[in-house]
């Protein structure tokens, strides 16, 4: 028998269920002793299954495409956060050599983006008319692993705002494909206009949704769509505003508004029932390895710790049909010194990272 992986302390295998320990045989998880085993290494400690990511991008930059080699970093990046499962939420690069090797994090991808004709950032998406948005559709669903991006606005330069990018029947035919096609679809959406065309329209979840409403709220609510608001990436709108002030002023406005309200967008979303999950919307202007500054972001808007946590979890997890620490499932976990349902601020600092069954920290 090759090297038994012993976990020991606490095991949170969900909020509330705690063990006090797990083994790992083979690359996965048994709550059962092995027999005979003698190589054993022993890890202490609180175990959560690998945190989620559920925007990211990997193989993007701020100018599009990156070499493999820069991907690799960024993998490797989100890996020692202890980030193991990233929902790559648009890419122009094909990451699939990554499923390959088994010392980087399982990526879910959902394609490439999809936008209007000269609405997007430039490299980023393919950028097309209405016309042919379902069959863009379809070519993106058949290239991912169950989801497709659609860009639901952007600024529109003639109108000098965010303005949506797409009349409903295009994105009722656009994504009644994709369903039919068994993927989910979701949008970045920073602005009001959009959302309940979309949401109407059947769509499964909204990036950012900083535009999200009151009287949209329910909408949300009954039709079970869920938000990833990507908090440490509003965090740069002032930014983005003081450099638009001059050419676009009612978009930069418009931008700060979103801001100043986003926590309370977030924190009246959950209160409503909408499932609400951490995503980082690394690999654009962003860094990588930031998940735990996003939990944070999510107990800052007013989520309960032990919910926000469960964002980058069990249940971004159990929403993304990827296990947890489940029996016979392949272990991937993170070991903390601390309790991180009484203080998310320790995702920080991972004392052991477990990937497939391998102890990849170096510790």
């Amino acid at each position: 028998m090759s090297e038994v992986l012993h976990v020991t302390g606490r095991v949170l295998v969900g909020p509330e269920e705690i063990r006090d320990e797990l083994w790992v045989i083979g690359g996965r998880i048994s709550y059962d002793r092995p027999a005979g085993a003698r190589d054993v290494r022993t890890v202490s400690g609180w175990a959560l299954p690998g945190l989620v990511d559920a925007h990211c991008h990997v193989g993007l930059d701020a100018h599009g495409a990156v070499p493999r080699n820069v991907a690799e970093k960024q993998a490797l990046t989100d890996r020692d956060a202890g980030t193991l499962l990233l929902r790559d939420a648009g890419s122009p690069s094909d990451t699939r050599w990554t499923d390959d090797r088994d010392d980087l994090p399982k990526i879910i991808r959902a394609g490439r983006h999809i936008a209007r004709t000269r609405r997007y950032i430039r490299n980023y998406a393919h950028e097309i008319e209405p016309g042919e948005l379902v069959a863009y559709v379809a070519q993106e669903a058949r290239r991912g692993d169950g989801w497709v991006k659609l860009v639901g606005d952007w600024i529109d330069r003639d109108l000098g705002d965010l303005s949506a990018c797409w009349p409903r029947e295009a994105v009722e035919a656009a994504i009644t494909e994709a369903h039919r096609l068994g993927a989910r679809v979701t949008a970045h959406c920073f602005a009001e206009d959009s959302l309940k065309d979309l949401v109407e329209a059947g769509i499964d979840c909204i990036e950012h949704a900083t535009g999200l409403t009151e009287d949209l709220i329910p909408l949300f609510a009954s039709r079970g769509v869920a938000i990833v608001p990507t908090l440490v990436n509003i965090a740069t709108f002032p930014k983005l505003a003081a450099g638009g002030e001059t050419r676009f002023p009612r978009w930069s406005a418009h931008m700060r508004r979103l801001y100043d309200a986003r926590y309370d967008t977030v924190r009246a979303a959950y209160d409503a029932g909408i499932p609400v999950y951490a995503g980082t919307d690394a690999g654009g202007a962003l860094a990588h390895g930031l998940v735990a500054g996003e939990v944070a972001e999510l107990v800052t808007a007013g989520i309960p710790p032990v919910e926000a946590l469960s964002a980058a979890a069990w249940g971004a997890r159990r929403w993304l049909g990827r296990p947890a620490l489940d029996e016979g499932a392949p272990a991937d976990l993170v070991v903390y010194d601390e309790d991180p349902r009484a203080d998310v601020r320790v995702l920080a600092a991972p004392r052991r990272i477990v990937l497939n069954g391998t102890v990849v920290d170096g510790a």
